[in-house]
């Protein structure tokens, strides 16, 4: 096998353990945040909680499907029917959490499998991209609007994604460190 069918094999292997990984890691993080929910008072049950049961308009969406419903209506040219708001929440909540796993398994995969700093790097990044993007979509305040214990509490919920994506990453590659 030459090097670049090498190279493109480790990429592929990569990215599609990262998407499993992602998703291990997204439903980790949603354990947190829901634990949390109903450490506050939340009555809904797992289910419906983690897939939007309550998400009947646009008004009622998270910041993904708020996103997502700003995609739709640049594709369709028009605003989407509030049927769509529960589907585009989780559609858009699970893929971005896919999603980072894609991109940290496809560098992770050709860097050193004994990189703790990358392996510690997944989390914070994705929560500082969060208030990058969000922001300029108009979907977040900036991050200096937000108060110490709300941006802790977030960072420490994707904390919890990049240890649990990077840990299942390393099961998944048998990655040894």
């Amino acid at each position: 096998m030459s090097p670049l069918c090498r190279a493109a094999r480790s990429l592929a292997l990569g990215a599609a353990a990262g998407i499993a990984a992602g998703a291990v890691g997204t439903a980790a993080m949603d354990m947190l945040l829901y634990q949390r929910y109903r450490r506050d008072g939340g009555e809904d049950s797992l289910w419906r909680w983690e897939f939007a049961g309550g998400v009947t308009t646009w008004d009622a969406a998270s910041a993904p499907g708020q996103l997502g419903q700003k995609v739709e209506r640049f594709v369709l040219h028009r605003q989407p029917a509030d049927r769509w708001a529960r589907t585009t929440t989780n559609v858009v909540h699970w893929a971005t959490g896919i999603g980072w796993g894609m991109q940290y398994g496809a560098v992770a995969i050709r860097l050193s499998r004994r990189s703790l700093l990358g392996r510690l790097a997944l989390g914070p990044v994705a929560w500082l991209a969060s208030y990058v993007i969000l922001p300029l979509a108009g979907v977040y305040e900036p991050i200096w609007k937000y108060d110490a214990k709300t941006l802790a509490k977030d960072l420490s919920a994707h904390l919890v994604y990049g240890a649990v994506t990077a840990a299942a990453f390393a099961a998944l590659t048998k990655e040894n460190s």
